[in-house]
C-alpha cells in the first residue's frame, strides 16, 4: 500500500500506451478530424481532477478503506471477512456502485451538466476515459470513500478496483475494433468498446443505456442493456461537439454555460 501511488500510474501507462497503438492497427472506422488535438485538454482534465482530490481529500478511497479497517469499521471488517472473500466481494460491489452512480449522473440535472463534459467528446478514443469534469472526479471519490468505510472494504480490494476501474475505462473509449467473434464473448462478462460507444450517442435512448465500466452483468439485471450497435452513431451531445468546445477552459466552463436547444440526456425508468 505504500507504493500505492507507483501502482496506479504503471498501471495507467501499462494501459494506455497499448491501446493507443492499437488505435492504430485495428482502428474502429468513425470519423476523428480532431484526433491527437483533443487529448491535451482530455489529459488535463483528469490531472485537475487528480489535483483536485489530492488537495481536499488527502485519504482518498484507498485512505479511507485504512481507515475503516483500523478502526474496525463497515460490514466486511465486523463479519472478519478473509481477503481471499474480502476482494472479490468488494470489486464487485464498487463496480455495482459505479453504475448505480453513472445513471444517477444522468438523471438529475446539476449532475448531467458535469457529465455532459465526458459525452460531448465528438470522437471517442482512449483518452475519453480520461474525460471526466473535476468536479465529477470529487465527488465519485466522496462516493468511493462513503463506500469503502460503510462495506469495511480491504485498502488492497480497493486499490485494485481503482486501477481495475481506470483499465475499464481506458479500454471501452478505446477508438479500436475487436473481431466480432472475440467482442461478443468477452461482452457476456465485461464492457467492450462496441457496446460502450452506443452510450456515447447522442440519441437519448442509446445514451440511456449500457451504463456499465467493468461488468456488463448490471445493464442485464437492470434492463439498460441494448445489445450490440451494428449503425451508424451519431457520437456526442448536440450543441457540444464543435472543435472550439474541446478546449480545457471550454469544457472545465461547460457545466456552466447554457446552449440554445442544447440536448439533455436523462434516465427514464423502464
Amino acid at each position: 500500500m505504500e507504493s500505492e501511488a507507483t501502482w496506479r500510474l504503471a498501471a495507467f501507462l501499462g494501459v494506455l500506451a497499448p491501446l493507443l497503438l492499437a488505435e492504430r492497427l485495428i482502428p474502429w472506422g468513425g470519423p476523428r478530424p480532431l484526433g491527437a488535438r483533443r487529448w491535451a485538454a482530455n489529459l488535463g482534465l483528469v490531472a485537475l481532477g487528480a489535483v483536485l482530490v489530492r488537495l481536499t481529500l488527502p485519504l482518498a478511497a484507498v485512505g479511507a478503506a485504512l481507515w475503516a479497517q483500523r478502526a474496525d469499521a463497515g460490514l466486511l471488517n465486523a463479519l472478519d471477512a478473509p481477503l481471499w472473500l474480502a476482494l472479490p466481494l468488494t470489486v464487485v460491489a464498487f463496480d455495482l456502485l459505479i453504475y448505480l452512480q453513472h445513471r444517477v449522473f444522468h438523471a438529475v440535472p446539476a449532475l448531467w451538466a458535469l457529465h455532459r463534459v465526458h459525452h460531448a467528446d465528438p470522437e471517442l478514443d482512449a483518452t475519453t476515459g480520461l474525460r471526466f469534469h473535476p468536479l465529477e472526479i470529487w465527488l465519485s471519490m466522496l462516493v468511493k470513500m462513503a463506500a469503502a468505510v460503510a462495506l469495511g472494504a480491504p485498502p488492497e480490494a480497493v486499490l485494485a478496483f481503482e486501477i481495475l476501474l481506470n483499465a475499464a475505462s481506458l479500454f471501452e473509449h478505446a477508438a479500436i475494433r475487436l473481431p466480432p467473434a472475440l467482442d461478443r464473448a468477452l461482452a457476456l462478462v465485461i464492457v467492450t468498446p462496441r457496446l460502450h460507444r452506443i452510450h456515447h450517442s447522442e440519441r437519448e435512448a442509446e445514451t440511456n443505456s449500457h451504463y456499465g465500466f467493468c461488468l456488463s452483468i448490471w445493464d442485464r439485471l437492470f434492463g439498460t442493456w441494448r445489445g450490440h450497435w451494428e449503425g451508424e452513431l451519431v457520437l456526442g451531445v448536440r450543441d457540444w461537439r464543435a472543435a472550439e468546445e474541446q478546449t480545457l477552459p471550454r469544457l472545465l466552463a461547460q457545466p456552466f454555460r447554457r446552449r440554445r436547444g442544447q440536448g439533455q440526456a436523462s434516465f427514464r425508468p423502464r
